[in-house]
């Protein structure tokens, strides 16, 4: 993605079923757990960037000891601090007792971090903050172990302050800013009252139903009880995903399919999904339970999961993103008229790749009918047959992404002048003023790198034509659900309509929806319809892409600009479990949707800064 923007975190959840000396009897190390763990981490990594966390539970404890610990660590390389914390405690361990790795109830013991319940969250700051306050797992300690609860999730809610309302809770502001800080407060509420009404058996199926009935937004969420019960949770649309796998050795659970193969070294049918209101619930005398929690709505799973976050190494997600770049193959002939003899086609690094293959495969197959057509006609020369047969697409990678450039860009003073180099171009690749070139990238959502960088590098090959390709449809609306797509007046196709209007001299349009908003904001509907539909209602997706495309060609650029992008239907086509498409469509799957889109919309024309919730 040429933006860059910052999305859903990544959870990792491990229950051992068998005591720690089992699995270094098995599998030589009572480290095994920590390990695992670790490697749930490292694979989902590119869910988190700006810190990380670790909860563990130990079973069957002692009176007086400590059975649940935490720690967090922000910034970069979060990860791998946290696990060098761990090894340099048993390092210190093992200059007093050399031998103790071969007692695994000793380690158990003395190593803070060992235990039979593992919990791993990977952390993106959708709240703009990088305090380590913010990381997951958060806390609720208490005496009572049926009281002791650690959480962390994937997720946003959009009716944080409706929950702390209804708690009568008047948190710090660090938990308030927080949706976990919610939520945690929720669950524990609930936790609480089970613990009173029938204290020798918690009943933790019970207190998610009571609890999750309230929340609004899209979640995978992970808890550990102090009394050894544990549970992972998906929303009842099933917007954010999970999956899990279990043997007679333990329970697992990540954000990511491949994450669990490549970990456990498991096929994919032996991994599933955790169902839309369901939760897994692992018991402390590890009674393992797949149960329904909320009813199960419309099936409402991130579309962007398949486009642009999850890692391509899924199977099911490396063929939609291929389907999604041949379903652009029709548009793209249209656009170059069906003369792929002077077209380039390439793709913006990294994560386009795979959609670029697909749209290879599309103009592939075009091109084939033709050669079919003109052969079996007849009337060709051997060496014009011979020419129609070495014809290929015209494929070459004229963009490289230089990696360390990133590290560089924080001033805004100076982030033009360096975006413009965050990409490399190959040079001589391009017939200056005759080829067009045709470059995919997975969705364009602000375009700013695109205005400012990639178009101004592909101008210097001297190309006649560029045509910026979107394997995403055009992103319409703020996401509420988990990723950082809230304020409207970033979305450059927001931008092109808006603009549009006032080219039409219809900018009554937007005064009437500021209107319409402050009238259900008034009389308490806010939820009940997105009203920001209507800036897009007089346009047809190709007038939007055009303008797009006018507002992100530079005034020193040469080359003619277009921008095609992904249809509706192409992207249903292409993901049919995963139609989630809030943020193209505005069809938002919770009532609390609705109520960002307007709020954002009304952000934007007060000239307010923020998020929508």
């Amino acid at each position: 993605m040429s933006d860059a923007i910052r999305h859903e975190c990544g959870l990792a959840y491990i229950r051992l079923l068998k005591p720690l000396a089992y699995y270094h009897r098995k599998y030589g190390t009572a480290f095994y757990g920590l390990n695992k763990l670790y490697l749930l981490m490292e694979k989902q990594h590119n869910r988190g960037q700006d810190g990380a966390g670790i909860a563990t539970v130990k079973l069957n404890v002692e009176p007086g000891h400590q059975f649940m610990h935490r720690l967090r660590v922000s910034g970069g390389g979060a990860i791998a601090k946290i696990f060098q914390n761990i090894q340099q405690e048993v390092g210190e361990l093992e200059k007093n007792y050399p031998e103790i790795r071969n007692y695994p109830g000793l380690l158990k013991g003395y190593v803070k971090y060992m235990g039979e319940i593992l919990l791993g969250h990977l952390r993106y700051g959708t709240q703009g903050r990088n305090d380590v306050e913010f990381c997951h797992p958060f806390f609720k300690p208490n005496i009572n172990p049926n009281r002791n609860l650690t959480m962390a999730g994937n997720f946003n809610l959009v009716n944080t302050d409706e929950l702390f309302a209804m708690l009568d809770k008047h948190p710090t502001t660090t938990v308030r800013e927080s949706d976990l800080g919610a939520m945690i407060e929720t669950v524990h509420y609930y936790l609480c009252l089970a613990d009173e009404t029938n204290p020798q058996n918690l009943n933790l199926e019970g207190v998610l139903k009571q609890a999750t009935s309230h929340f609004d937004g899209g979640y995978v969420c992970s808890g550990l009880v102090g009394n050894g019960d544990s549970f992972v949770m998906r929303d009842a649309n099933g917007i954010r995903p999970a999956f899990y796998y279990k043997n007679d050795d333990f329970v697992i659970a990540a954000s990511e399919r491949p994450a669990i193969m490549t970990a456990f070294n498991v096929p994919q049918e032996e991994v599933h999904e955790i169902k839309p209101g369901h939760a897994i619930i692992t018991r402390a005398n590890g009674t393992f339970s797949h149960v329904q929690i909320l009813p199960e709505r419309e099936l409402k799973a991130c579309s962007f999961e398949r486009i642009y976050f999850s890692r391509g190494g899924d199977a099911d997600i490396y063929r939609e993103r291929m389907q999604l770049g041949r379903n652009l193959a029709d548009k793209v002939l249209q656009a170059v008229d069906g003369k792929l003899k002077h077209t380039i086609v390439s793709f913006i690094p990294n994560t386009a790749e795979t959609a670029f293959y697909g749209l290879i495969k599309g103009l592939e197959d075009y091109l084939k009918e033709i050669k079919i057509e003109r052969i079996t006609k007849g009337n060709l020369s051997e060496e014009e047959i011979r020419e129609l047969i070495h014809r290929r697409v015209r494929i070459e990678k004229i963009a490289i992404k230089d990696v360390k450039m990133r590290t560089f860009i924080t001033e805004d003073a100076s982030r033009n002048e360096m975006v413009q180099h965050v990409y490399d171009i190959t040079y001589g690749t391009v017939e200056r003023d005759v080829d067009t070139l045709v470059v995919i990238d997975d969705s364009i959502v602000r375009g700013t790198t695109l205005r400012e960088s990639i178009i101004k590098m592909l101008d210097r090959l001297g190309p006649r034509r560029i045509i910026i390709v979107s394997s995403a449809p055009q992103i319409r609306f703020p996401d509420c659900y988990g990723i950082d797509m809230s304020r409207m007046g970033e979305f450059i196709a927001f931008q092109a309509a808006v603009q549009l209007l006032v080219d039409r001299g219809m900018e009554q349009v937007l005064g009437d929806t500021l209107q319409n908003i402050k009238d259900a904001e008034a009389n308490g509907t806010l939820k009940e319809q997105n009203f920001v539909k209507a800036i897009y209602d007089p346009f047809t997706p190709e007038e939007i892409s055009k303008k797009i495309a006018d507002m992100l060609r530079p005034a020193d650029v040469a080359a003619q600009v277009d921008v095609i992008y992904q249809s509706i239907e192409g992207l249903y086509d292409a993901c049919p479990g995963n139609k989630g498409d809030w943020y193209f469509t505005g069809n938002y799957p919770t009532p609390g949707g609705n109520a960002v889109a307007n709020r954002a919309f009304m952000n934007y024309m007060e000239k307010k800064e923020g998020r929508g919730y």
